[in-house]
């Protein structure tokens, strides 16, 4: 069964192996399961071995007097290790040992570690298999796995215990969940709690796992919620992501009904008549034989009702396997899971039934390529750089005719009459000469002119060095440098960019005005004002003579430095009947794109700020509308995002019905659509343009970011409009908090509500940084194009400059 469209005739996914009954239940207890074997109690007190190799190879193993409670496997294979306990024996068993003695007609025995814990309920070996932590009670008994020996007891929770877990990278340290709701980090051999957890759920947590690829550390509860973080050097863990997957379910549903609605009730995701919990009852890490790069977030959940394939670093769900979907099977509601990875791409599946005396073996097997691909088949390969030239019916090949200032207008009596020569010759009129003070001398020669030497051509020389390429190994800023404030009274400031140069920067504010800054925020700033309401939009053209604002008053302006009077001012209450939503100039600074209410309009513009003094009232600048384009379901334009630093065809359009869209500018239409990308309608979007002191790699241009209020910020890569990862520690609840790409493509800053900044590595979910001391919401966050430079803007007016800690002296912020 495959979520992303194929057909319903998939029961060889899933193969049953092996079906046994028992005379009790065994639904809660923890299986062993292994790529050569598994291991199940008989009659309560025995071990049945079962060869997943050689179906005919089985072995009872004897030793408890009670019943056994827990089993579980060594991380090795030579030799291969399984330790089973019960109240009475903690016993540690050598499967090669055990097959030799009884091919020689000896009874097989193992090692006893452990006397009298109690009931066991979870055991777990160390990397190498020295170790052995056995949970009783409210207590982990850490045990040699070679002789009788405890060698720590850890005692901390408040409730019984319901799984521990070693870390894979770090020998020494253990991780334990409880009833209690919390987990605890340990030092195993000081026998302390370095890091505990807050309450997480109102359930008890039931599994805990490592991811080795990413090293994280996640957890599930018994209501079928799902926690992943980051477990640093430090052990001071940080939450990553948090999953419910029931609304997860929901959300995929939606998603597949609204993309492929012929294939409801065929993918194999039928809608559940009664909603009912997801416990976690276990969490394994999966990585595909293929692409194991990316797949390194990716979790097989098992819960009551089946297997839940999670990709943790965008929180979606590829792959869902009901028991009930597959009618071959002998359990339809399990109550324990245990799994692992078998031969090629296969996973052995060990599970009970939750009300039933029934255990199975499963063979799951998942084609090599394309499993969770399949959903983007049908897409063409996007790419933000252009694949061919430009076709001749494109919108971008319209031009703007240029009137002739010499050519005059033609009249009917034009052609009889006889052209009478104009009375003033010349353009400008002369002053009277009264208000001029009187000539003193006639002609002044000038002596101050300085000749081209060699030494102003060096000159000239070692200024055209000072540009120098984005570094890029530095760290990323996070230490601050300046802070400023832009107003005397606290005002928001909604907008901000670098130049392409980086230096100068714009500041929209909601005092209806615009500052000017130089990057270094020193001096004195200019301000230009115009609009009637609070500026939202501010953006640079590429060549950096030209700047635009858009207001909340429905109209544009475009300025040039040294002038505060717009050169073209467009739009008005009259002419857009909603705020305008975007505005940006566009394909090198050859068109202007605007959206506003479900329209997005393509102006060809021309501009002119010379001013004539006899006509003065006529404008010399102009635009022209020459392309509009809407949203396919009609909805408003909440953010658009374009490229302008170099020719690209690709336009994204996101709508307030949550959806994304894809415009291709060469054909005019739309390429593609990503229904339900966020839970919340986008207000913000924007591309990895890189600057022109960075180069990228080709592909690294296909990824931007989406952000949207009580949301994570999303990373998406456009070749495929799937989401690659997903960053979630920042808070966003009601403000319209920006995200940014750094110059070199390695960094995404975040603003956030808890007055921070979030700084995070594109290559995992965590954050980085947690830029701190600001005064208020960090609105909008935007990197410097040419040094490595951070610049946040806040709600209450302040502008703060952050830097790498290697290259500036930490400030502390007001």
């Amino acid at each position: 069964m495959d979520d992303c469209g194929e057909s319903r005739d998939e029961s060889n996914i899933m193969v049953e192996k092996l079906s046994l009954s028992y005379d009790r239940p065994m639904s809660h207890l923890q299986l062993a399961c292994c790529p050569t074997h598994c291991a199940v109690p008989l009659q309560g007190k025995d071990l049945l071995l079962h060869s997943l190799v050689d179906s005919e190879q089985t072995m009872q193993l004897t030793g408890h007097h009670g019943n056994i409670s827990a089993m579980v496997f060594g991380t090795g294979r030579n030799p291969l290790l399984l330790c089973s306990a019960s109240a009475d024996y903690v016993i540690v068993w050598d499967v090669q040992r055990c097959y030799s003695r009884t091919r020689a007609g000896i009874v097989a025995s193992g090692t006893v570690i452990g006397t009298l814990l109690g009931k066991v309920v979870h055991l777990s070996f160390s990397a190498g298999d020295e170790r052995l932590a056995a949970c009783s009670g409210d207590k982990v008994y850490i045990l040699s796995s070679k002789i009788e020996d405890t060698l720590s007891v850890l005692a901390g929770h408040l409730a019984p215990l319901t799984a521990a877990e070693f870390c894979p990278w770090k020998t020494d340290v253990l991780v334990s969940i409880s009833e209690d709701r919390t987990f605890k980090v340990w030092g195993v051999e000081k026998e302390e709690i370095i890091y505990e957890s807050a309450v997480l759920s109102a359930s008890p947590l039931l599994s805990v796992s490592f991811l080795l690829k990413t090293r994280q550390l996640v957890t599930g509860s018994a209501d079928g919620q799902v926690w992943s973080f980051t477990f640093p050097e430090d052990l001071r863990c940080n939450l990553v992501t948090r999953l419910d997957l029931h609304k997860v379910m929901e959300r995929h549903q939606r998603q597949l009904n609204k993309m492929s609605p012929q294939t409801v009730g065929v993918t194999g995701i039928t809608p559940d008549t009664v909603e009912t919990t997801k416990p976690v009852l276990r969490i394994c890490a999966y990585h595909r034989q293929l692409e194991l790069e990316r797949a390194n977030s990716w979790v097989w959940i098992g819960c009551s009702d089946g297997l839940y394939l999670l990709d943790l670093a965008t929180s979606e769900l590829h792959k869902a396997l009901f028991l009930r979907d597959y009618p071959n099977l002998s359990i339809t509601m399990a109550g324990s899971w245990a799994m692992c990875h078998g031969s090629g791409n296969t996973m052995i599946l060990l599970l009970t039934s939750l009300f039933e005396t029934q255990m199975s073996v499963l063979e799951l097997s998942l084609p090599v390529s394309g499993t969770v691909d399949d959903l983007c088949q049908h897409l063409d390969r996007l790419s933000v750089l252009p694949s061919g030239p430009l076709m001749s019916g494109s919108p971008l090949n319209a031009e703007l005719k240029k009137k002739d200032p010499n050519r005059r207008k033609k009249t009917g009596s034009d052609k009889c009459a006889v052209k009478e020569p104009p009375l003033v010759f010349h353009t400008k009129v002369k002053s009277s000469g009264y208000l001029e003070s009187p000539r003193m001398t006639m002609f002044s020669p000038k002596t101050n002119v300085q000749k081209k030497t060699e030494r102003s051509t060096k000159t000239n020389m070692k200024r055209r060095s000072v540009f120098s390429d984005y570094p890029e190994d530095t760290a990323a800023p996070s230490v601050p440098h300046t802070c400023l404030s832009t107003t005397k009274t606290p005002t928001p400031v909604f907008c901000c960019q670098y130049s392409g140069d980086g230096k100068q920067i714009l500041c929209g504010l909601g005092d209806r005005s615009v500052l000017l800054y130089n990057s270094s925020l020193t001096g004195t700033s200019a301000v230009y004002t115009g609009h009637d309401k609070a500026v939202s939009i501010v953006s640079w053209s590429h060549g950096r003579q030209w700047w635009l604002s858009a207001s909340e008053d429905r109209t544009f302006r475009i300025w040039t430095g040294g002038s505060s009077v717009p050169v073209l001012t467009l739009g008005g209450t009259d002419k857009f009947f909603k705020p305008i939503q975007a505005a940006q100039f566009y394909y090198l600074d050859k068109f202007l794109l605007m959206a506003s209410g479900p329209s997005l309009h393509l102006y060809l513009y021309h501009l002119d700020n010379t001013q004539d003094d006899i006509k003065r009232y006529q404008p010399r600048s102009c635009a022209k509308l020459t392309g509009h384009f809407s949203m396919e379901s009609g909805t408003d334009i909440t953010a658009v995002s374009a490229i302008n630093d170099f020719y690209s065809y690709v336009v994204l359009m996101c709508g307030a019905d949550r959806s994304i869209q894809v415009l291709d500018m060469n054909t005019g239409a739309v390429a593609s659509q990503l229904p339900n990308a966020h839970s919340r309608a986008i207000h913000h979007v924007t591309q990895n343009k890189g600057s022109m002191f960075s180069s990228q790699t080709p592909d690294s241009y296909n990824l931007f970011l989406s952000s949207a209020v009580t949301d994570a910020v999303k990373l998406w890569d456009l070749r495929t409009l799937r989401c690659v990862r997903r960053f979630e520690n920042h808070v966003n609840r009601c403000h319209p908090c920006t995200a940014a790409f750094s110059p070199c493509g390695r960094f995404i800053a975040s603003g956030s509500e808890d007055n921070c900044a979030y700084m995070y590595d594109v290559r995992s979910s965590s954050y980085l940084r947690k830029l701190q001391r600001h005064s208020d919401t960090v609105l909008n966050v935007t990197f410097n194009p040419a040094t490595p430079e951070l610049l946040t803007g806040t709600l209450d007016g302040k502008l703060s400059l952050f830097r790498p800690g290697n290259t500036a002296e930490g400030v502390s912020l007001p």
